[in-house]
């Protein structure tokens, strides 16, 4: 009898310590790394010229997406559908960037990945590149802008010496290291929780590319004493690792943490410090993408050196296809192409301005050195954590995402089939399937035909093209296929006014978007 109690009670704790590491499985660490202004093809893995070991080795242990994309062109509205699961034209923003004054756009009360994995019991960190706003304390009788990059005479409107209100901290980071917004914005100086780390008490600017004198420069504005462009890289590389280390112990007993290290580079301005600079042999833009591969790899190693690569979910993208700074020329003068076969860069309703590099690496749980063809938007970021962790999403959040965790375990395709992208000045696109329609007759951003110009205003007012047959976007169809057209006008009309594009309740829409101006109606 004492035997077989014996018996049943080992095997009870077999069980017990089985659920406990399917447990431990579902709830890994996550560690989200988003490039700055990274092409599609800047990475060797995705057929660029430029050395990146460490971005090809995450992508040879895990999965490799090519047809994944940030919800917009740019970088605040793409960080804002990233952390919270929602089209960022749905926000009070429906065109451009914020400042690095601007105050913080994410509502009071919305879910970000932060604060929806504290609720499972992780330790949560952003370090690097904020760009969705805080709010600093204003001098009395000044301003600064709410929704665009300050100008000049607004660069000292503020009191740095005062604590900061809803940042990071405020949406779900336990703690927050990094910049207010990009490396080429005020206030030139490293936030450390609700506090600068240093008083910008200098005006000074930095040069948008090394070695170009006449490249012009950032924005002149505060700048703390000693601070250096080209010292943000390696520090939030440093940063990051420390990070990690420190909540190491405490993930291996069971305690995951989160995080999401915003890169400020290879963004302008593109400054590789002494020891990359002529390492690519290309242009400093190369250098500098060579060594922002550096600091993926340093996260990577001490990811092993802590023993917890095994239980960790690695995402690494980019906010939005390659800039023209990068100097195109000079990169196809060496074979290099960051949009790779796709029309258009950074800023554009084309597929160069938000086809991204999406890699996906989580040991036994991502089979390496896969590829996959499946439609991701970052969005679906949220919706796949929440499934990995167990948390059912309310019908308020994460509206726009749908997970794509079957993919990532091969267990059959995801549920997305449509995507709706957005350009710098609000343009939208809709794509179904390999059909896209482009709601404008122009780039919607920077590249050739920009918005405004005789080139666009000679050409129909609308752009159709099937990707599958036509990736380069050179064939607009919309003459052939009204009915094309008219299905994926209706689908967007449809997802907009509905609030979602997932299934769930309606959704209030904050005042409606306007598909054709991509500003709310009534404006």
């Amino acid at each position: 009898m004492l035997r077989s109690l014996c018996c049943c009670l080992l095997f009870a704790l077999s069980i017990f310590r089985g659920e406990t590491a399917g447990a431990e499985v579902s709830k890994p660490n996550v560690v989200i790394i988003l490039a700055d202004d990274l092409g599609y093809a800047d990475a060797s893995c995705y057929g660029g010229k430029i050395a990146t070991p460490h971005i090809d080795r995450l992508a040879a242990a895990g999965m490799r997406f090519t047809d994944a994309h940030s919800p917009s062109s740019v970088c605040t509205p793409t960080r804002y559908g990233l952390l919270t699961g929602r089209y960022n034209w749905r926000s009070k923003l429906q065109r451009g960037v914020l400042g690095g004054l601007s105050p913080r756009l994410i509502e009071a009360g919305r879910m970000t990945i932060a604060s929806m994995l504290k609720q499972h019991g992780y330790h949560t960190a952003c370090v690097g590149k904020w760009h969705l706003g805080m709010n600093w304390v204003v001098k009395p009788g000044a301003t600064v802008s709410e929704l665009n990059i300050e100008p000049r005479k607004e660069v000292f409107n503020v009191d740095y010496s005062q604590p900061i209100t809803n940042g990071p901290n405020s949406v779900g980071f336990d703690s927050y290291f990094g910049i207010s917004a990009s490396l080429d914005m005020v206030p030139y100086t490293f936030i450390e929780n609700d506090r600068v780390t240093s008083l910008p008490t200098e005006d000074r600017a930095f040069p948008m590319m090394q070695g170009r004198d006449k490249g012009g420069t950032t924005r002149q504005g505060p700048t703390a004493p000693g601070f250096d462009a080209a010292d943000v890289l390696p520090t939030l590389s440093r940063k990051a690792s420390e990070y990690i280390a420190g909540r190491a112990a405490a993930a291996r007993d069971g305690h995951p943490f989160f995080l999401y290290l915003p890169f400020a580079s290879p963004h302008t301005p593109i400054l590789p410090t002494a020891d990359w600079q002529g390492k690519s042999g290309i242009n400093p833009y190369a250098d500098f993408v060579m060594q922002t591969d550096w600091a993926v790899g340093e996260v990577l190693a001490m990811l092993d050196r802590q023993h917890l690569t095994a239980n960790t979910l690695v995402i690494f993208t980019s906010d939005n296809g390659c800039s023209p700074q990068a100097k195109f020329d000079e990169l196809a003068a060496h074979g290099h192409h960051p949009s790779g076969p796709y029309r258009g860069h950074k800023a554009d309703i084309f597929e160069g301005g938000h086809r991204v590099p999406f890699i996906v690496r989580w040991p036994g749980q991502v089979a390496a050195g896969k590829e996959s063809a499946q439609l991701v938007c970052f969005t679906d970021v949220a919706a796949t954590v929440a499934e990995i962790v167990g948390h059912a999403l309310p019908a308020g959040e994460g509206e726009d995402g749908i997970s794509f965790l079957p993919v990532l375990r091969g267990k059959g395709p995801g549920g997305r089939d449509h995507v709706i992208s957005h350009s710098v000045n609000g343009t939208f696109a809709i794509r179904r399937g390999p059909w896209k329609l482009v709601l404008a007759a122009d780039s919607g951003g920077w590249s050739s035909p920009r918005p405004g110009s005789k080139q666009a205003a000679e050409l129909p007012p609308l752009q159709l093209y099937h990707l599958g047959n036509d990736p380069a976007e050179q064939e607009n169809l919309q003459a052939q296929e009204p009915e094309q057209v008219h299905a994926l006008t209706g689908l967007l009309e449809k997802l907009v006014a509905e609030g979602r594009s997932t299934p769930g309740a309606r959704q209030e829409n904050n005042g409606q978007v306007d598909i054709r101006s991509g500003m709310p109606r009534g404006r």
